[in-house]
């Protein structure tokens, strides 16, 4: 079934712009996928327990015919080949990649949850996403 999805991006390591581009062109190269629309990069605090640097972040609307988790599963492998290294939970990071939303889609399981729970935390996740659903309406 093909549906809108919602994804963010972010990255506190590293050449943060450098791997927000190669992770917006992998999302684009991604089989039945593609890139609706982009917000631009913000900087931002880091949330959590965790002392780290500040993060840029940006979302990116797509259509994609995958799965839920067949998506998941496409950016945890970009996240790796990213460099990323899952040792500390909300740690430092090269790139983050998040499903905040899909459009027709819920999803409520152990490794996954659609919205994702964190959604209503996160001002920016926010103000991007009405930002790119004010896109794909207008």
């Amino acid at each position: 079934m093909k549906d809108v999805a919602y994804i963010a991006l972010g990255s506190n390591l590293g050449q943060r712009e450098v791997f927000l581009a190669e992770a917006r062109r992998a999302i684009a190269d991604l089989d039945h996928t593609r890139v609706l629309a982009q917000t631009d990069a913000e900087e931002t605090e880091p949330v959590g327990p965790v002392a780290q640097g500040p993060f840029l972040n940006q979302m990116v609307a797509i259509e994609t015919e995958l799965s839920p988790k067949d998506l998941l599963a496409a950016l945890k492998r970009i996240e790796v080949a990213a460099g990323r290294v899952r040792s500390t939970r909300w740690g430092p990071r090269t790139l983050d990649l998040d499903i905040v939303l899909f459009e027709k889609q819920r999803v409520q399981e152990s490794d996954l949850t659609v919205p994702h729970p964190e959604l209503s935390n996160r001002a920016f996740w926010l103000r991007e996403l009405a930002e790119l659903r004010a896109t794909q309406l207008g």
